[in-house]
């Protein structure tokens, strides 16, 4: 047996005696939008319910561990993002506003006659941001983890832009294959230095698969890295971030990179804040950008203690 497979054979141990300390999950898959999408859930249906939404080359199975952490008895509902995890890809490239819609359906699917609590982390924060002010009607709680929106376009760079566009459409961008599963935890590990071993074995299940020639791959459609076709214009964004009507937490990770991502100064970052009407903001310490992985205790706790607040 090759050192990798050694290496695989003990990490597959390890997820599996991992995944049975765990709450489980169950895997349900509808049909949205002429797509088939993948919902992970937690917890009896009659249960108060709570969306948890993942971020960009993510996938529902990484809140297991903010599951884990969460005292109440919740009904969560965790769907993968069209091209990620177990949903189907496009045919073509994403657009921003798919999510948008699939959110609306799986809102409508699971809760047809109440308000959702949701709980996005980056992207799956910013869907969650825009859609409270889309239909304020059907949210009853943002928690946004990390989702600020991304930096802001200039009108000036669209030339730029829309040329970087056409030259990954006509060459769409490839991820590489790793040789186990071993490896994909250990890139887990190298991006996310306080994931445990443990942990790190759980996700690299979760994020790939292997494929008919032996080789590992990613669970996320590789044109999703191809630069989206719009220009980012933050004041759309903040247009329906006043829209929303219900209390707003943003969490952030002490040690997160958002923040010299954004390129804002602390003014234009204020501005984001302050298109909000109901905003509060928490820093989770000893945590970056993947802060449900790295400190998923103290995220339920924030979690929890801001949903049942009084409004």
């Amino acid at each position: 047996m090759q050192p990798f497979q050694k290496r695989d054979a003990l990490n597959h141990l390890t997820y599996r005696r991992q995944s049975e300390s765990m709450k489980p999950s169950n895997s349900v898959f509808h049909s949205i939008n002429g797509l088939r999408y993948h919902v992970r859930t937690w917890g009896d249906p009659g249960n108060p319910q709570l969306f948890l939404l993942h971020g960009w080359m993510d996938v529902s199975a990484s809140f297991q561990f903010l599951v884990d952490a969460l005292r109440q008895n919740w009904q969560v509902i965790a769907p993968d993002w069209r091209g990620f995890g177990l949903s189907e890809w496009n045919q073509g490239t994403y657009w921003f506003q798919d999510y948008l819609a699939d959110l609306d359906a799986l809102i409508n699917s699971y809760s047809p006659d109440a308000p959702a609590n949701l709980v996005g982390h980056s992207l799956g924060g910013s869907v969650a941001c825009i859609y409270g002010g889309v239909k304020p009607e059907r949210v009853r709680r943002i928690i946004s983890m990390e989702g600020f929106g991304i930096p802001r376009n200039a009108p000036i760079e669209a030339p730029r832009h829309y040329a970087r566009w056409l030259v990954e459409l006509s060459s769409p961008p490839q991820f590489k294959p790793y040789a186990s599963f071993a490896e994909v935890a250990a890139r887990l590990k190298k991006n996310n230095p306080r994931l445990t071993d443990n942990q790190a074995a759980f996700l690299a299940r979760h994020w790939a698969k292997q494929s008919n020639s032996g080789k590992v791959e990613l669970l996320s459609d590789p044109k999703h890295k191809i630069v989206n076709a719009a220009l980012y214009r933050l004041e759309e964004a903040m247009a329906c971030w006043k829209n929303v009507a219900v209390p707003v937490l943003w969490v952030a990770g002490s040690d997160s990179w958002i923040r010299d991502w954004l390129k804002d100064s602390p003014e234009e970052f204020a501005q984001r804040k302050q298109a909000f009407n109901n905003f509060s903001e928490c820093v989770i310490p000893d945590a970056g950008h993947m802060l449900h992985l790295e400190q998923p205790g103290r995220v339920a706790k924030v979690i929890e203690d801001f949903l049942k607040a009084t409004p």
